[in-house]
């Protein structure tokens, strides 16, 4: 067996996504709190561990091969790995591993600040078990909305290319449903202290995501002609996003912000990821302008309607994967002359089926994040105390901080500065105090008249 071309664009493809979970480590921890930062990054970092044992295990074996009522795969047809030693599908289930690593990590970012950490690590495997890999092998394993499959046989084939409904509309709903499980932070909507914490990381984060989506979307391509439409419009979507993003804050809020350009960006990159490789270039830039402005009105929404999404994965990811998802009943160009989306005139077979997926996915998502988080909150618990909480779940939960300076107390984000504060001002007080009393018991100066 030789090491194609392909191959070798898998592997570095896998290897791009795989730096993403790391890259989004980044973006979130830039936009959590100072005290909740580590904690937000290892939310991410735990689940490239988990989910790679359970990919290894029987993650990939679930999400392929012979199905069970077109809902999943067998768990126990490639169990290890081992039957595919040898084969070129090894690459495969390394590429397939990377996208359930970043989807499941996605869903963090709308509970950061308030979490426990072991239940986090043991939503992870349940939630990749029960719902991502079912949905993987529904749209692309041979299932329900696969080709042939039996949803694609009565509505039209489904139109997914990289995960707008498997990775970016399963993680949305997911995130929405944990939010209103967890319930909001303590002072949401009114500390002024719920802020990004550090605008640089949150930016490099995007630019790193930005790159590494590149392989997310044109790992899979088949040809030349495919893989160069995939990253142009990778390029193209969150270009016009970042742009139409800023215009609306702008108009909205009086300012463009650094925030709303990494945002912008990454909601194009939402957009774009179902679409990728079935749309032109000139209608990628369209929906970029149009999942940008969307994203930026979605994620103030959370404020109107009162349910705490943290980071904005409802707004962005869920929003953003809707958009991408349905547009491509409109905007898909045909094959070989037929069908295509309804601008194109394959009339409405697109649209309903694209309409189908969207369902199928936030029903399948939504039930089991729903099921899963309850069990664990009402087991060993979701959500840190609200002691915890205020003092900051770095400590709380790994007994660190991510910066030194803030052990000495002049830091704001230091949850125990108050502390080093407070011991400063007795000090002080005691000192005048004991200076007031030094001179009250000095006596009287004599006056110079009463000594004539």
């Amino acid at each position: 067996m030789e090491l194609t071309a392909g191959s070798v664009w898998m592997i570095v493809s896998a290897a791009l996504v795989l730096l993403m979970t790391p890259a989004l480590g980044l973006f979130y921890g830039g936009m959590t709190r100072a005290k909740a930062s580590l904690n937000m990054m290892m939310m991410s970092f735990i689940s490239i561990g988990i989910v790679g044992v359970v990919w290894v295990l029987w993650g990939y074996s679930m999400s392929t091969g012979k199905g069970v009522l077109g809902v999943f795969g067998n768990p126990f047809a490639n169990f290890g790995l081992s039957n595919i030693i040898g084969s070129p599908d090894l690459i495969k289930a390394g590429y397939s591993a990377t996208f359930a690593i970043i989807t499941v990590a996605l869903i963090s970012g709308a509970i950061a600040d308030r979490t426990k950490f072991t239940s986090w690590a043991l939503f992870v495997p349940i939630w990749i078990t029960l719902v991502y890999c079912p949905l993987a092998f529904m749209v692309w394993g041979g299932g329900l909305m696969s080709a042939g499959g039996a949803v694609s046989a009565v509505f039209g084939q489904v139109i997914d290319f990289a995960g707008g409904t498997v990775v970016e509309i399963a993680s949305g709903t997911a995130a929405l449903v944990l939010v209103l499980i967890l319930g909001n932070r303590h002072g949401f909507g009114k500390d002024p202290g719920h802020r990004p914490h550090n605008i640089p990381f949150i930016m490099l984060g995007a630019g790193i995501l930005w790159f590494g989506w590149f392989g997310f979307n044109a790992g899979a391509a088949t040809t030349v002609q495919q893989a160069g439409l995939i990253w142009v419009n990778t390029l193209a979507a969150p270009a016009a996003a970042m742009i139409s993003w800023l215009v609306t804050e702008k108009i909205r809020h009086g300012h463009p912000t650094s925030l709303g350009s990494a945002s912008g960006a990454v909601a194009g990159l939402v957009a774009i990821t179902p679409s990728c490789a079935n749309i032109s270039p000139l209608a990628a830039l369209g929906l970029g302008f149009v999942a940008g402005a969307a994203c930026a009105v979605f994620v103030d929404l959370k404020v109107k309607f009162g349910f705490d999404d943290s980071l904005d994965v409802v707004g962005v990811h869920l929003g953003g994967g809707l958009i991408g998802t349905l547009a491509l009943g409109f905007i898909a160009l045909p094959v070989n002359g037929a069908g295509g989306g309804l601008f194109y005139g394959g009339g409405l077979h697109q649209v309903i089926a694209q309409i189908v997926a969207v369902l199928i996915t936030v029903a399948v998502s939504g039930l089991g994040t729903a099921v899963i988080g309850l069990a664990i909150h009402k087991t060993i618990g979701f959500r840190v105390s609200h002691e915890d909480e205020l003092a900051g779940v770095d400590r709380s939960e790994h007994a660190e901080t991510a910066y030194a300076f803030a052990e000495l107390g002049f830091s704001r984000f230091n949850p125990f500065g108050h502390h080093v504060r407070a011991a400063h001002a007795v000090h002080a007080a005691t000192a005048a105090h004991a200076t007031a009393r030094t001179t009250e018991d000095r006596p009287a100066p004599v006056k110079e008249d009463s000594l004539v």
